[in-house]
């Protein structure tokens, strides 16, 4: 999903400036990418920071200066104490274009009976149009037994979407606890 944000260029650089950026309750931002000039830019805060908040590779449509642009958010920095967005790097891309990111894996179902579920990848770098990344990859382990084993290759990727990480790498490890097996 796209959302709709609008940007102010920031003519103003270096630590103080940052600082009264997000004094005026804006997040810093760069937005680089295709050989262009680096683009400093200061981002409403609130907005922002819920999109960044609930929303893995956020997709932003950026409005600045008269012009549109797409872009990804690819890092957040954070301040570790209040917790409060210091500064983001956006990485510009176009529609229909190809982008390498990182997509988390959730596990849905129930094993069976007396086993357990260990997830072993947590995300999964995939490439995948920039305007249709998927939330995540959702892996089912509904009655699988003792002894299952998920790999890349078993994945159930979106349409479009394709993985470079190696096919027998395992995910999803389905086994009974070494207590009970014990008895």
């Amino acid at each position: 999903m796209v959302e709709a944000i609008d940007a102010t260029l920031r003519t103003e650089f270096g630590k103080g400036a940052a600082r009264r950026t997000r004094r005026a309750k804006q997040i810093p931002a760069v937005l680089y990418g295709h050989g262009t000039d680096p683009v400093h830019l200061a981002l409403p805060g609130h907005q922002v920071y819920l999109i960044v908040k609930h929303t893995s590779n956020a997709l932003l449509e950026l409005s600045f200066e008269g012009k549109s642009e797409l872009a990804l958010v690819k890092d957040v920095q954070k301040d570790v104490v209040t917790n409060e967005l210091e500064h983001i790097d956006l990485l510009l891309v176009r529609r229909g274009e190809k982008v390498n990111v990182e997509v988390s894996i959730n596990i849905e179902g129930e094993s069976a009976s007396g086993t357990i579920v260990a997830l072993e990848l947590q995300s999964i770098e995939v490439l995948a149009e920039a305007t249709h990344i998927p939330e995540q990859i959702v892996v089912s382990v509904e009655g699988l037994e003792d002894g299952a084993i998920i790999r890349v290759s078993d994945l159930n990727l979106p349409e479009g979407v394709s993985t470079e990480a190696d096919g027998g790498t395992a995910v999803v490890i389905v086994s009974v606890p070494r207590a009970s097996a014990q008895q």
